[in-house]
């Protein structure tokens, strides 16, 4: 009874709050009624004496408000009991926070200007007394009068709340700012926010200029692009780059020159001109449409030309050129659209129209000039600009010169002597021979990056006198090219090229031509003598040099040549001049000096590779065939199957076996078949073993071919090799009998065995074979008749064959007739004797 009189009996301060706190006009004795009535009720008295004894403590409360909730009390219950929480804890964020989503959520529906919306917002500003430093408080309640569309109090409050709340927490609070500023057309109001916001936030210009662009203040939005560019600190949040913005502060100047007035544009764009001299296309054409927009065209077409004669880019010379074309050509047809021109304008029309053909012309030239801006170490580029200004003689001796000035050997691009030799010959073109002599010493005195590049030089100068026929200044000019003015190093960077010339080949080379050609022949001699001495002689001049002595009949100089040549050189170099060397020597020599001879192919076969020595020891057993002893030419002929590459090998056993037949006879070649056959690989041995057989046969020794083609038969398998087969049953046919025949395809399936061919697939196969066909002839009769024998047989003395396969190294000769049993006991590589008498030890 207590709490409940306790709720009837309040103090007189609590209901002096009551009656401050309740807005709606209720009468003060109906609100004490009220409360009796619902806070009295006995459901409601265990939170009572639970408020009563912990007034301080927030879950109790909490507790009491959300049983409210829960039992969907009226709101204005809800509403007295925070109050009630209220005045006990004014401090607790959390009950002004869920009291004033509470009291929110329930103008859901209502119009704004409902009483309602008034009475929340005076409990928003009797909970910021309190709760002055809660930014969320202060954002619900911006978010409540921006929906009620109170904008000088809206604005007010959002001044307020920064105001109280610390600058770590602005960042908060101005989103929500700038959206309400951006949300009604209040121009002014915005600009200002918007730049106490950027002293907060600079980074975020870029959103301020597009704001000033929306509302068409362009004027605003330059000027502060300009600070923003002029900012060395300031980074796009949009990722642009400094370059990009300057396009943006340009482009929006040249697009709007009468809306732009408070800046300088001419020292804007040519600043931004400055600072990106690798990306000035887009400033130029923003600083030519700029005067195109104003009206002032000859103004623009003045900053085209300037443009496309300072850019220091392809890309950017061709979006300049690009845009001047453009606008002339849209100059041309505004016009050609308007049909009562007078005679000015008309005068006016032909004169842009020949403006805009030179225009049009220059565009190669103008490209080339850029070109070497951009690299003017180019060699092809100066090329081109000559090849450009050929109608114009002094223009093109005025590039020539300035291209020898600047183009630096150790950085250009292509051959610099070709500026030189080019430079002379416009000279030598229109006639100016002496002109073009100076050209040519002031070249052989100029720096070059190879020694390569002065000796074509001075070639080139001496073909120049050469085409004047000035014979003897074309020599002397070799002379004095080759002359060491200097002793340095040929391969020291650090050299001069023109201390370094004198040992070119090339132009020994040349040297040595122009004295074939015109001098005599002891000053040629003497030229190549200095070649070989300078050790920068090839094979090719060592060959040029014995060809020359030998024109003049000094065969013994041109064979001391050769063999300076030889010992300057190594394998496989050198093989041309062996070559050349002893052809030449035999066929001066022939036999006369046969040791001589021996002597050289001696020494060349010392040290010959194999894959080489083929073509020399076939003219040195030519040599010994036609002036030597033919004893002599079948040991090289024999030596030559050794020492060759096995690539080689085959055919020099042929070579050999033929020479051996045609001096010695048939009989002597068997020898020469064994060795070949021994070291020939299976595929070549197959083929010599065949040749062989059939020699054989035709001598008559029909057990020596057979035996052949029984050792031929270890190295050719029947899958792979059926054309061995059919010539060894071709042979047996025609100089055999039943036995040896039997023999020929016992030793077949034996080695198909050897060779992991299956034999019972091959006896099957055969069956099948048989049955399928009708003999033809008494010679497949017995074939069949082999085939009809014991399989088991034949698989065992195919495994005894197996075991011990003779080497293709050990050819023995043997009856056809003699079955070769191979025993256990038996060696391996030992021949069996079928008619050996077996004696044993006890018998002796």
């Amino acid at each position: 009874m207590d709490v409940y009189f306790q709720a009837i009996f309040l103090s007189e301060s609590e209901l002096e709050i009551d009656r401050y706190r309740v807005q709606d006009q209720i009468p003060f004795l109906a609100i004490c009624f009220y409360r009796i009535l619902n806070f009295g009720k006995p459901e409601n008295l265990p939170f009572e004496e639970e408020v009563c004894r912990y007034p301080y403590s927030i879950k109790h409360w909490l507790r009491y408000i959300n049983a409210k909730k829960d039992e969907k009390a009226p709101l204005e219950v809800v509403n007295l009991l925070y109050e009630r929480a209220l005045k006990e804890l004014p401090g607790s964020y959390k009950l002004w926070y869920g009291y004033l989503l509470w009291r929110k959520r329930n103008l859901d529906g209502k119009s704004i200007v409902d009483i309602e919306y008034k009475q929340v917002n005076n409990c928003f500003e009797r909970s910021l007394v309190f709760m002055h430093k809660m930014p969320r408080i202060w954002i619900e309640y911006l978010k409540l009068l921006m929906h009620q569309h109170l904008i000088t109090k809206t604005r007010r409050t959002f001044d307020r709340a920064l105001q109280a709340l610390p600058i770590t927490q602005h960042n908060r609070i101005w989103p929500l700012y700038l959206e309400f500023v951006k949300s009604y057309h209040i121009p002014e109001t915005a600009i200002r926010v918007y730049k106490r916001y950027l002293k907060l936030a600079p980074e975020d210009g870029e959103e301020f200029i597009d704001y000033l662009r929306g509302i068409g203040r362009l004027d605003d939005a330059a000027l502060k692009l300009y600070d923003i560019v002029n900012d060395d600190n300031f980074i796009s949040k949009e990722g642009k780059s400094k370059h990009q913005l300057w396009n943006d502060l340009c482009e929006l100047i040249s697009k709007n020159p009468d809306k732009v007035q408070s800046l300088n544009v001419e020292n804007i764009i040519r600043e931004g001109i400055k600072q990106y001299r690798d990306e000035q296309g887009k400033l130029w054409n923003a600083y030519a449409q700029y005067f195109t927009r104003s009206g002032l065209f000859e103004r623009a077409r003045d900053i085209y030309e300037e443009a496309i004669s300072s850019v220091m880019t392809i890309k950017d010379f061709s979006l300049v050129f690009d845009a001047y074309s453009q606008s002339e050509e849209n100059l041309i047809k505004a016009q050609m659209e308007n049909q009562d021109l007078t005679d000015d304008e008309e005068v006016e029309l032909e004169l842009r129209l020949a403006k805009y053909e030179y225009l049009i012309e220059r565009r190669p030239l103008l490209l080339n000039s850029v070109a070497l801006k951009q690299n003017p170490h180019n060699v092809e580029e100066w090329h081109k600009r000559v090849k450009l200004l050929e109608e114009n003689p002094l223009e093109v001796i005025r590039t020539y010169m300035n291209a020898v000035q600047t183009v630096d050997p150790k950085q250009a691009i292509g051959k610099v002597h070709s500026l030189w030799i080019e430079f002379a010959k416009f000279y030598e073109k229109n006639d100016q021979p002496e002109d073009a002599r100076e050209v040519f010493e002031q070249a052989v005195k100029a720096s070059y990056a190879r020694v390569n590049d002065l000796a074509t030089v001075w070639c080139e100068y001496a073909e120049m006198e050469l085409r004047s026929d000035n014979f003897e200044q074309a020599l002397k000019l070799m002379q004095r090219a080759t002359t060491a003015s200097k002793k340095a190093n040929f391969f020291d960077e650090n050299e001069p090229v023109q201390n370094r010339v004198h040992r070119s080949l090339k132009l020994w080379s040349m040297y040595a031509d122009l004295e074939e050609s015109f001098g005599t022949f002891q000053s040629t001699k003497a030229v190549y003598d200095r070649i070989i001495d300078l050790r920068i002689t090839t094979p090719q001049i060592i060959m040029n040099y014995g060809l020359f002595l030998e024109e003049n009949n000094y065969y013994e100089e041109a064979f001391k040549a050769y063999e300076r040549g030889i010992s300057l050189f190594k394998w496989p170099i050198v093989y041309d001049l062996w070559n050349t060397y002893l052809t030449k020597f035999l066929q001066r020599y022939k036999g006369s000096k046969l040791e001589r001879a021996r002597d050289l192919f001696e020494q060349c076969l010392e040290e010959c590779p194999k894959n080489l020595a083929k073509t020399f020891y076939l003219l040195y057993a030519k040599l010994e065939e036609d002036y030597g002893l033919a004893k002599h030419s079948m040991s090289i002929y024999e030596r030559a199957t050794r020492e060759v590459d096995s690539k080689s090998r085959f055919e020099m056993y042929n070579i050999y076996i033929k020479k051996a037949a045609e001096m010695f006879g048939v009989t002597y070649t068997r020898q020469i078949y064994e060795k070949a056959i021994e070291n020939l690989s299976d595929n070549e041995a197959r083929e010599m073993c065949l040749r062989f057989a059939d020699l054989e046969q035709k001598l008559g020794e029909i057990d020596r071919a057979r035996a052949i083609y029984a050792h031929c038969s270890q190295m050719s398998d029947p899958r792979t090799q059926p054309e061995f087969w059919d010539i060894w049953k071709l042979f047996e046919t025609k100089h055999g009998n039943e036995d040896t025949l039997r023999e020929m395809l016992r030793i077949k399936r034996s080695v198909q065995a050897t060779f992991n061919t299956s034999v019972n697939f091959m006896a099957a196969q055969m069956m099948s074979t048989i049955k399928e066909k009708t003999p033809a002839s008494s010679m497949e009769a017995m074939e069949m008749q082999i085939a009809d024998s014991d399989v088991s047989q034949a698989v065992e003395e195919t495994e005894k064959r197996a075991k011990v396969v003779p080497s293709k190294k050990d050819i023995s000769f043997v009856r056809a007739t003699t079955n070769t049993i191979i025993d256990e006991n038996q060696a391996p590589g030992t021949i069996f004797n079928p008619d050996e008498i077996d004696i044993e030890t006890d018998d002796l």
